[in-house]
């Protein structure tokens, strides 16, 4: 990617290169008024991801997740969040990466997924954007038992959330996810959009 015209990198350190990259960038920034200012930036990357809520037309339930999440509890509030299912890409294009997560998360097979758009959600700090997908799934669509990989520390409950107890989740607080909020408030307008 070339840089534009009103960035200038002076300097970029790597202060950490384990789980994900984190990186200070010492730059200047030409702002809309003509003027450089100097700013330090640090910026995490751990690669980009994809997520995707799952609807039963026939039951009018989504299919979520509940596991536990360190970042969360580190912040003061409760680790065991409800999400809808997610992965990192590790270089896999995104539809297919999407699949193999519903699977490996919830056991689901699903044969159409539609993709959404892809967002940034911490951009402020965190390279990372997610493709966003939708699909429909059926009791029938099972195909392994999920729950995650015990090798990648996951242990995942699978959740079937009539979809007017979903909504109702975010207004209560139980679910904070930022990628399930978006899904499911994409799934409501959806439906009275028709």
């Amino acid at each position: 990617m070339s840089t534009p015209d009103y960035l200038k990198v002076s300097d970029s350190e790597v202060l950490s290169n384990s789980w994900g990259t984190l990186t200070r960038h010492r730059i200047e920034y030409r702002r809309r008024d003509g003027d450089w200012q100097e700013q330090v930036r640090e910026v995490y990357d751990r690669g980009h991801g994809a997520t995707c809520l799952l609807y039963d037309p026939e039951r009018n339930c989504v299919l979520l997740t509940r596991q536990f999440r360190l970042p969360v509890w580190a912040a003061g509030r409760d680790p065991m969040l409800i999400e809808a299912p997610a992965g990192l890409l590790e270089g896999a294009h995104p539809e297919d990466r999407m699949r193999a997560e519903l699977i490996e998360e919830t056991g689901f097979e699903v044969s159409d997924l539609e993709h959404l758009f892809d967002a940034f959600s911490s951009p402020g700090s965190v390279t990372e954007y997610v493709a966003f997908f939708r699909g429909t799934y059926h009791l029938k669509d099972k195909v392994a038992e999920g729950g995650g990989k015990e090798t990648e520390g996951e242990d995942i409950e699978v959740m079937h959330v009539p979809l007017d107890q979903a909504l109702e989740m975010i207004r209560s607080g139980e679910i904070m996810d930022a990628k399930t909020i978006i899904l499911l408030q994409e799934l409501a307008l959806r439906r009275l959009t028709g």
